[in-house]
């Protein structure tokens, strides 16, 4: 099954105890806000996009990030129209996948129109493996973080496995993070790709903090290198979801590329998981 990355290559008992022992109380919250990478129910977005969008509401789902398609970046709607579905149903469409190219333009004044804070490139825009090639791509992204926040819209690039690929030694991950500016250009971090390429994502938190706004939470199979339902892969969920102020984070996107059964059924048991979890 072709990935993502092919498709664009791609209780009140201890209340009371609480009052009285506040210095033995501690303090847990649930993962909210979530979010989800419309990629996952491409087929179904395709078919009923406010069909598709209702289901998404009715599974808890707050956040929205919308991906190219066969009908556009909005499924055949309107920019305005699915911002507005959106918002009937408590959604946001916060944020969207584009591509920079000679519909650069027109994507920005959609992008104004469906309200969206972020715009994130999710492929390169100039072709090779090689540190140079990776430099000219930071300079477009620069340029497109420039074009993108006289508008008040924030610009990205959201990353899949071979840019951890080297050169001479060096990363062209980091890269792309040493020749962007971080008021320019924000990083969506695939975490489930990260882990493929035997990479912490922690690790990039730490040396680059602040640095990564958006993420796509996605566990993975490492043999097969695919994606699968929360808790059956290597990605360590709740430890990432607690270094989320060092990342920066401000919305993270489920991605389910491959499903179990279909991609509601996936995707609710994501949502299932994430609401036991305690942080």
């Amino acid at each position: 099954m072709k990935t993502r990355r092919d498709f664009l290559k791609k209780t009140g008992t201890f209340a009371a105890g609480s009052i009285l022992l506040p210095s033995f109380a501690k303090t847990t919250k649930k993962v909210d806000n979530i979010g989800i990478q419309l990629y996952s129910v491409r087929k179904e977005m395709l078919a009923d996009a406010k069909g598709t969008l209702q289901q998404l509401a009715a599974l808890g789902v707050k956040q929205i990030e919308s991906a190219g398609s066969e009908k556009g970046y909005y499924y055949g709607l309107q920019p305005k129209e699915m911002k507005n579905i959106c918002f009937g149903l408590g959604m946001t469409l916060s944020s969207g996948h584009i591509h920079l190219d000679d519909k650069w333009p027109q994507t920005l004044e959609d992008a104004v129109a469906s309200g969206q804070q972020y715009l994130i490139c999710s492929s390169m825009p100039t072709q090779g493996q090689t540190v140079d090639n990776y430099k000219k791509a930071a300079a477009a992204f620069n340029k497109a973080g420039e074009d993108s926040k006289k508008l008040n819209i924030k610009f990205g690039y959201h990353n899949h496995d071979f840019e951890f690929e080297k050169e001479n030694g060096q990363v062209l991950y980091d890269v792309l993070l040493d020749n962007t500016d971080p008021n320019l250009v924000n990083m969506e971090m695939d975490l489930g790709w990260v882990i493929a390429t035997g990479n912490n994502p922690l690790d990039y938190f730490k040396k680059h903090p602040g640095r990564f706004p958006l993420w796509h939470l996605k566990d993975m199979d490492l043999q097969k290198k695919h994606s699968v339902e929360f808790g059956k892969g290597a990605l360590p969920i709740l430890e990432i979801l607690q270094h989320s102020e060092q990342s920066g984070m401000k919305y993270f996107y489920v991605e389910q590329e491959e499903y179990a059964h279909s991609a509601m059924e996936s995707l609710k048991e994501d949502m299932d998981y994430l609401a036991k979890l305690k942080l």
